[in-house]
């Protein structure tokens, strides 16, 4: 294929895979299957690797993550973006509507829209293509995070129908889905890590990471409701969202009743009413009722105050909460020894399910709340997907009961529980003979994220260990056909797909496996940083203090865990066991062999098309040679790499900023 067929079918690919993207977040009619979209998505990726200069810089490939972001921008807004006014009164609500209206002194329009409980965005377009995102902030001024921004599916890189003005920013929230949060948590759980709280929380901390690949992983998505522009685009406000739906945005529709007109406070009670009551049906947190006076001249006749328009306002819902009798607190054990206290609550129906157990987080929150065993407690679900106890009917309190007395030893061994200094958890340091920390470490060893091992999940590996068959994870690799088909459930396909799997976790690369084996604080990014760094097990083992905080983000803790970990005897024998079973704990030399540091301490942003190189080789020569790459240019950037056709943004910024640009041939003798 010659470079104008490659251009003709990246175009075409482009365009069939945002149709495809936009019928399935947007509309929620898919039109292929996920085999059919994905086997498009990775033409357009192999085209895109061998032809750059002809990839959209919208592509749907960037949708896939990957860009590790130091430092996300400032950026001035082109419209302040102001908070609204909340209330949690109803009386408040008639008070606004009647002021709007004695205000202006003609007839009135609302518009009720859900408060979605996310992070506000502010994304930008010019000529129908993504531009960028940019954070709240202060109102004024947020942080630019389009890498980020641009992984969520259901927000368009570029917009479709008629009219589209020449520059448009639209405003609204990125929202963690229910589903797709409760998952997470769930493997967090079995992976013995802390809980997250609640999906708003998660949401700004993901949009934050500084990894678009893991955004890209946890598939936020996006409502978007307020429309701006240098040029007229509706008279009102709902005009406005419904004409950014024919522009391809997920925005509140009328159909479903997450937007409607209000002629009258009562319709705009009618809208609170309903939505307090179904909100709890949606897959999605949402904490309150939009009102907005519709007409947007009457909208500037009401104007603002200092923080907020005085032609809007926001009715907050009480959070979701109930009191029920606690029965019982238990403790919960995860891989690496924290302890978590457990509610064990008298089941009590709250936001539309039953609940019987809540969150207790630590010993802190168990004094600061005052619990007493048989207390009446309020629970409460708001803002939290996890219920959690708030606080203690003190008027149902029992004359003779007991303060509560926080656990002294470890629920599975008997082992004394120690809370080290700067630590808020209890742990259990018994890590080679507490049965839930050597189950739990052996079922993050075979997850998807670490070791991938098909055929086998967590009840499995329970099993197993009671059984005797499993002591720690090296032992997977010298399980028998004859061990495992006596054992209930184990068919004989069963048994091949489990040592299939297990065989085959073998070719596994080693940063996976360095995050398998479960040392505390490496997670999957610190694992690749320290894979790629020393090549080796052994290397690592090897390293100093001193070496492993040398180690780009590698921080004291860390450095420390890796230390006391690699001085456990026991696991140092797991390791050896795993080496000789055939897991990689190594780089093979011809993915490494020649790297150098003469790039050391340099920071590098790429921009244009080269002569000899793709940026895919650059980015990796860069890296061999100790380099950083970043995505835009800043203060702590070294040199812009400028081939032709770059980007005269970043030039701009890089003359402005005073960092040098370079050729390609300059960048040659560099590494020369």
């Amino acid at each position: 294929m010659n470079k104008e067929e490659a251009k003709r079918r990246i175009d075409q690919l482009t365009i069939d895979l945002e149709e495809h993207n936009y019928q399935y977040y947007v509309l929620s009619t898919p039109s292929i299957s996920d085999f059919d979209f994905d086997t498009l998505l990775k033409e357009l990726e192999q085209l895109e690797s061998e032809h750059p200069e002809c990839a959209h810089s919208n592509s749907p490939t960037k949708r896939v993550g990957g860009d590790i972001t130091k430092k996300f921008p400032s950026v001035v807004h082109d419209y302040p973006m102001l908070s609204l006014s909340n209330s949690y009164s109803k009386e408040e609500i008639t008070e606004f509507e009647s002021r709007a209206r004695k205000m202006t002194d003609a007839d009135m329009e609302y518009v009720c829209e859900l408060k979605y409980d996310g992070l506000a965005i502010a994304i930008k377009y010019v000529n129908g293509e993504f531009n960028r995102a940019v954070t709240r902030g202060d109102g004024t001024k947020g942080e630019d995070i389009s890498a980020n921004v641009r992984t969520i599916k259901a927000i368009p890189m570029r917009m479709r129908g008629t009219d589209i003005p020449d520059e448009l920013e639209i405003r609204g929230e990125i929202f963690f889905p229910l589903d797709r949060f409760l998952a997470l948590n769930k493997q967090r759980e079995e992976d013995g890590e802390q809980l997250y709280a609640n999906p708003r929380n998660t949401a700004s901390g993901t949009l934050k990471n500084q990894n678009s690949l893991l955004v890209a992983e946890r598939g936020l998505d996006s409502f978007l409701y307020g429309v701006y522009s240098p040029v007229k685009i509706a008279d009102t406000h709902f005009d406005s969202v419904k004409k950014a739906g024919d522009w391809g945005f997920n925005v509140p529709k009328e159909e479903n009743n997450t937007i409607k007109k209000c002629k009258s406070i009562d319709e705009i009670m009618d809208f609170i009413n309903y939505w307090d009551e179904k909100r709890h049906d949606l897959n999605f947190e949402v904490d309150g009722v939009v009102i907005k006076v519709n007409d947007y001249i009457q909208q500037e006749d009401l104007g603002y105050t200092a923080k907020s328009p005085r032609w809007a306002i926001a009715y907050k819902f009480k959070a979701a909460e109930v009191s029920t009798e606690l029965l019982d607190v238990t403790y919960q054990v995860g891989r690496t020894g924290a302890i978590t206290p457990v509610a064990h609550l008298a089941p009590v129906h709250l936001a539309g399910t039953t609940v019987k157990r809540a969150s207790l987080h630590n010993s802190d929150q168990i004094v600061k709340l005052d619990l007493r065993l048989g207390d009446h407690v309020f629970v409460e679900k708001g803002g939290e997907i996890i219920p959690k106890v708030t606080g203690v009917e003190l008027s149902k309190r029992k004359p003779n009961a007991e303060v509560f007395v926080y656990a002294a030893q470890c629920p599975e061994c008997n082992t004394e529980l120690i809370r080290k200094e700067g630590e808020a958890q209890h742990y259990c340091l018994n890590d080679e003979g507490c049965p839930t920390q050597i189950v739990g470490r052996m079922q993050h060893f075979i997850s998807r994220r670490a070791m991938d091992i098909q055929g086998i999940g967590s009840e499995t590996i329970e099993l197993l260990y009671n059984e005797g068959l499993l002591t720690d994870m090296s032992d997977l690799y010298h399980l028998t056909t004859n061990q495992l088909l006596p054992l209930e459930r184990m068919a004989e396909k069963s048994v091949v797909n489990m040592l299939e799997g297990i065989e085959k976790s073998k070719a596994v690369p080693f940063e996976r496996a360095l995050f398998a084996i479960g040392i505390r604080y490496v997670g999957e990014t610190v694992a690749k940083k320290l894979a790629r760094h020393f090549h080796s097990i052994e290397r690592l083992m090897a390293a100093s203090k001193e070496d492993l905080i040398g180690v780009d983000e590698i921080g004291e803790r860390i450095a420390i865990s890796v230390l006391e970990f690699f001085q456990n005897e026991n696991s140092l024998r797991i390791i050896n066991r795993l080496t000789e079973a055939g897991v990689q704990f190594e780089i093979p030399e011809e993915q490494w062999a020649g790297q150098t540091n003469k790039l050391s301490g340099q920071s590098f942003v790429i921009s244009g098309v080269f002569e000899r190189y793709s940026r895919d080789e650059l980015k990796a020569i860069i890296e061999k040679n100790g380099g950083k790459n970043t995505g835009s240019v800043s203060g702590k950037t070294n040199y812009l790499l400028a081939g032709e056709d770059m980007g005269p943004s970043k030039r701009a910024k890089a003359e402005k900023l005073e960092v040098q640009i370079i050729s390609e041939s300059d960048f040659e003798k560099m590494i020369a």
